[in-house]
């Protein structure tokens, strides 16, 4: 099943841009479903199923469960439970409706989902956040601690302090499940990010952001959409000159993914910007929608994301060269940590703790340097633990 996450800058249309990529898929025959807080109302189409993620009942029903759980916990400290009725949603509980929603949106019948997501830095920020929580679990409930649970109250008694509850151990291992479960349609060979901007002073920018953001996170972008494109030929001057304004950076645009023949880069080109039209209006049915349609249906999967690799130059320079595709990021906006098994990669705003391949956890960082868009991470074999050649 192929998934599309759709986002974009604020304002650029992205959630009609979604609504219309579904919309037509499902006139073509496919079965499709549409993840969306704020799409309209669509016309009843055969093949066309409406998901809306709900985060005020979704935080509800989590909240009660999780009381449920840890009831006894509750009843020893004199706590008085709530009710469904009293509970309002909480701050920050919309990703994780969202998250939930994407994870459900691999399961069904159907062809292809189109997710419509939030502004580009929220996704981003949004699909970086399973992999980040399960981490963050892991380092402070480990699962070998986990797996030692049923020693735990003879601990307690030899330790003469309270060990952690059973439901504690029990949520933990049910948000690892979830999360895996989502981590695992983000990073999908099918699934893949539609970036949708219009054409303006901001949108070379918002493409190097989420090529950045998406590069640290190996997820594929796709394409582009160029929307609400004026017509061209209009006798009017000041329509003339705001037409002209904005096809110079509709071809500033091309030039930034690739479209039109320039390098992005180690880590890729989008090679793909489709255009779309101003009606001149807010779109008032399923007619408009379909203008608004990306003319080129979605392949059954992506380019994969090129891969991140490890060069062996020991008997040049002594080295080993992680390879890392970062396009469009700059030297003044990148750093990079080594701790424990992992190397800390800051990308301007972004960051991410990447696990070391195997070979180069036996190593030391001896430097990097950035050479159009690849980072070239240096290790020098340590003679401790690397394995001596005869």
């Amino acid at each position: 099943m192929r998934i599309i996450l759709v986002t974009g800058s604020g304002g650029a249309g992205r959630t009609t841009v979604a609504a219309a990529t579904a919309l037509a898929e499902a006139r073509a025959g496919r079965r499709v479903l549409l993840v969306s807080e704020d799409v309209e109302p669509l016309p009843a189409q055969d093949g066309l199923r409406v998901l809306r993620p709900r985060p005020a009942g979704d935080f509800r029903r989590e909240f009660l469960a999780l009381q449920a759980r840890s009831s006894t916990a509750l009843d020893l400290l004199g706590a008085v439970p709530f009710e469904e009725a009293e509970l309002t949603e909480l701050p920050g509980s919309r990703p994780f409706a969202l998250l939930r929603a994407l994870r459900d949106a691999a399961e069904g019948d159907h062809e292809l989902a189109v997710v419509d997501l939030p502004p580009l830095a929220e996704a981003l920020a949004l699909l970086a956040l399973p992999e980040q929580l399960r981490r963050y679990l892991r380092r402070l409930l480990p699962p070998e601690r986990q797996a030692a649970r049923a020693l735990r109250p003879m601990l307690a008694q030899l330790a003469g302090v309270p060990m952690p509850a059973q439901w504690l151990y029990e949520t933990t291992g049910r948000w690892e499940t979830e999360l895996a479960a989502v981590q695992a349609v983000v990073e999908a060979p099918t699934t893949s990010v539609r970036l949708v901007l219009e054409p303006g002073p901001a949108a070379v920018r918002a493409l190097r952001t989420a090529r950045l953001g998406l590069a640290l996170q190996r997820l594929p972008l796709d394409s582009v959409v160029a929307n609400r494109l004026l017509p061209a030929g209009s006798e009017d001057p000041w329509l003339a000159g705001l037409t002209a304004q904005q096809h110079r950076h509709l071809a500033e645009l091309r030039t930034a993914s690739g479209a039109a023949g320039a390098s992005a880069g180690p880590g890729g080109t989008v090679g793909r910007v489709d255009e779309l039209p101003h009606l001149g209006r807010d779109p008032r049915g399923p007619e408009d929608l379909v203008l608004l349609a990306p003319a080129r249906r979605p392949a059954a999967a992506p380019d994969p994301v090129p891969a991140w690799t490890v060069e062996d130059r020991r008997e040049e320079d002594g080295v080993l060269v992680w390879h890392i595709g970062l396009p469009g990021a700059v030297k003044e906006e990148l750093s990079l940590v080594r701790r424990g098994d992992e190397l800390l990669l800051t990308v301007g705003p972004f960051r991410r703790n990447v696990p070391l391949p195997a070979a180069l956890r036996r190593c030391t960082v001896t430097g990097a340097g950035l050479v159009e868009g690849d980072l070239r991470v240096r290790f020098t074999p340590d003679p401790g633990l690397w394995p001596r050649t005869p």
